[in-house]
């Protein structure tokens, strides 16, 4: 199991890459902070002009969280910490 959760651990992790030059056109940046397998929640923390933005729910939900969501079904929500 250990195995599987590196695999998706991986898979997330170029998905964020994918989004990162996106946010750091603006400032910002986008750190993995852990996964659960069982229950599907992705934890993330915005970094940057992110952190303390006032569209940073939108650019979790919309960008990152459905990005990232695309590419690695088993992340069932994506949070900000």
């Amino acid at each position: 199991m250990p195995e599987k959760n590196n695999t998706i651990i991986s898979k997330i992790e170029k998905a964020l890459d994918e989004v990162r030059p996106h946010l750091r056109m603006d400032g910002g940046d986008v750190q993995f902070e852990s996964f659960d397998s069982k229950t599907g929640v992705l934890l993330v923390s915005l970094k940057g002009a992110c952190a303390h933005c006032a569209m940073s729910q939108i650019t979790l939900q919309s960008g990152i969280g459905a990005a990232v969501m695309e590419k690695v079904p088993e992340v069932k929500k994506v949070l900000a910490v």
